[in-house]
């Protein structure tokens, strides 16, 4: 079977999702690196990716379930577009377990 991705939890405080795999296993992601990595067209820039910066204080406000493929988050600086897939979040997590 598979490890998939079968549960979120969002740290208010300390601005960290969770990842939480079937297989018990966790990574964790802070609400700065998801919004600097949004798959939105707006941050994507249709092919050519813009940079963006100062969102170190940025949080969650909303965690919305879109099927059972994907999430949309609501970042507290107004930005709320763009799906993040489950494969995408399982991407970001494993692109950043390679940099740690």
């Amino acid at each position: 079977m598979a490890v998939s991705l079968s549960k979120l939890h969002y740290h208010q405080r300390r601005r960290l999702l969770d990842l939480i795999y079937n297989d018990g296993s966790c990574c964790t992601l802070s609400a700065e690196f998801l919004r600097v990595h949004s798959p939105s067209a707006e941050v994507r820039g249709h092919g050519q990716p813009k940079l963006v910066a100062n969102k170190r204080d940025v949080a969650i406000t909303q965690i919305t379930p879109v099927g059972h493929y994907a999430v949309k988050l609501v970042f507290d600086d107004g930005h709320n577009t763009g799906l993040y897939s489950y494969p995408y979040l399982q991407q970001l997590a494993a692109d950043t377990a390679v940099m740690a």
